[in-house]
């Protein structure tokens, strides 16, 4: 039944399709319009992740294997951009300069916001790779790009491919910061159909597309991973790994390091501060009731989603096969959707099978379980594989029943990953846009919805204290992801 919940987007997709027919469906899709946005989005995505990826790898080579100043201090500021939402600096950008728009605009601002994504699971790969590679093709007459190209790149496709799909299904979903940027998407086109025409055919055509980008994006990373996989036996080579001098380097790689902050940090929370100093009592005003409402909702979503995420990993560690592979992946496939699929499949439902439910919060719980529920299975998961199914053993041979075996002895060795996933999902939930607009109860604001409110209106300073509370609430998560990608709290 979970199972079926989770797959409610998919559902959605391929009963709108039915439902239209083909002659309805080829006519909504097969218009100028709709290629104006396909050759928008896919340039989106071929410009943007490349970038990303050169600014990700490049960033985690740079602090972790060379002798680049103050690398311990830009290690952790490369991943700060992640705890200022792309619609946020997007907001940044667009009221620093209000003629910036367009795709070279979407571009600049989508990478220096999502560049992270790639950047942390780089940081993690390179700090786990074996040294004594490295120094063995050196010691074959390798120069210092050839031992990059030829003997770490490899071993960091893994993660710079998973890291690089996160970056393009995020492209794809975001509508808020290409928005301000008057910068059209299929998400952007999919936002104005709805509030136009209520849901109508066109918003559900435009979806099929969206979703049909998204299965060939998951279908293509699948292909360029294939069945490589890079694992070494024991803790490989003792010492630390050499750190490369870069010589006359040192000041292009410092100026290039530091201009991607200045416009992934500096910019955004300079205007962002400058609007905040502009904005009178009034626009204080509304924003503890947007916490509470937020707080509410965040924490309603991180609860179901750990009581849904919990039978997926209880199943794919203590019962791995088949079935256990296909509902994760299942859950997996749908939450891969951006939120706006999401959002209009439970439109869908509600209104065709339970009324009273459309534009309820339960709505939105419901929604934001499907988005977020890789963020907890993820370090369910993890945590469910360490603790050793010997202790239940050990505590029903005492005679506990099993139940209260699992109450007693596993699940207080699974809090730390119960706590982990639910705050990553609580974090996402705050921040949520699309989905929220949508399905929200009438009255009800959360903090990204205020932002966009007030934003949207061109009324800066009113959106400035809701930005300033968005980014506070993405700082824990983004200290979460950083610890998981090094091994080491942040200090």
């Amino acid at each position: 039944m979970l199972a079926l919940g989770a797959l409610v987007p998919i559902g959605y997709v391929v009963q709108a399709a039915f439902a239209m027919g083909w002659d309805q469906l080829s006519a909504l899709v097969f218009r100028p319009k709709v290629g104006e946005l396909l050759v928008n989005t896919v340039l989106l995505v071929a410009i943007g992740v490349p970038a990303t990826v050169v600014l990700g790898v490049g960033g985690a080579w740079l602090v972790e294997r060379t002798t680049l100043p103050g690398r311990g201090v830009f290690k952790v500021a490369l991943a700060a951009p992640l705890a200022i939402p792309a619609f946020v600096a997007s907001y940044g950008w667009a009221s620093a300069l209000p003629s910036m728009n367009g795709l070279w605009a979407a571009v600049l601002v989508a990478t220096l916001a999502y560049f992270p994504l790639v950047y942390l699971p780089a940081l993690a790969a390179i700090r786990g790779l074996d040294p004594a590679l490295e120094e063995s093709a050196r010691s074959l007459g390798m120069g210092s790009w050839a031992v990059f190209f030829r003997v770490v790149a490899p071993q960091l496709r893994l993660a710079v491919l998973g890291g690089a799909l996160v970056v393009a299904l995020h492209l794809l979903a975001e509508y808020g910061a290409f928005a301000f940027l008057r910068f059209d998407t299929f998400t952007t086109a999919i936002v104005v159909a709805y509030e136009s025409m209520f849901a109508g055919p066109n918003a559900a055509a435009l979806g099929l597309v969206l979703a049909l980008l998204c299965l060939i994006l998951l279908g293509a990373e699948s292909a360029a991973r294939g069945r490589a996989h890079y694992a070494r036996v024991g803790g490989g080579s003792p010492h630390p790994a050499e750190t490369l001098g870069l010589g006359p380097l040192t000041l292009p790689a410092l100026a290039a390091v530091a201009a991607v902050l200045a416009g992934a940090l500096v910019v955004p929370l300079t205007s962002v501060v400058r609007w905040l100093l502009r904005a009178d009592a009034a626009a204080f005003g509304d924003v503890g009731v947007a916490a509470l409402q937020t707080l509410g909702l965040a924490l309603a979503g991180a609860l179901c989603t750990i009581a849904v995420a919990l039978p997926f990993a209880w199943l794919a560690v203590r019962y791995p096969g088949r079935l256990a592979r296909l509902l994760e992946g299942a859950a997996y496939l749908a939450s891969s959707l951006p939120a706006i699929i999401v959002a209009l499949s439970f439109v869908a439902v509600t209104l065709a099978f339970v009324p009273s439910l459309y534009q309820t919060a339960f709505t939105v719980v419901a929604a934001y379980v499907v988005i977020f529920l890789p963020r907890a299975l993820v370090p369910l998961r993890a945590g469910l594989s360490q603790v050793p199914e010997s202790l239940e053993e050990a505590a029903r041979a005492l005679a506990v029943p099993p139940a209260a075996a699992r109450l007693r002895v596993t699940v207080p060795l699974l809090l730390p990953a119960i706590g982990a996933g639910a705050a990553l999902v609580a974090l996402g939930a705050a921040n949520e846009l699309t989905a929220t607009l949508l399905l929200a109860p009438t009255g009800t604001s959360t903090v990204a919805t205020s932002f966009w409110s007030a934003a949207s209106a061109l009324d800066y300073p009113t959106a400035a204290p809701y930005a300033v509370l968005l980014v506070l609430l993405s700082v824990p998560a983004v200290a979460l992801m950083f610890t998981h990608a090094t091994g080491r709290t942040l200090r």
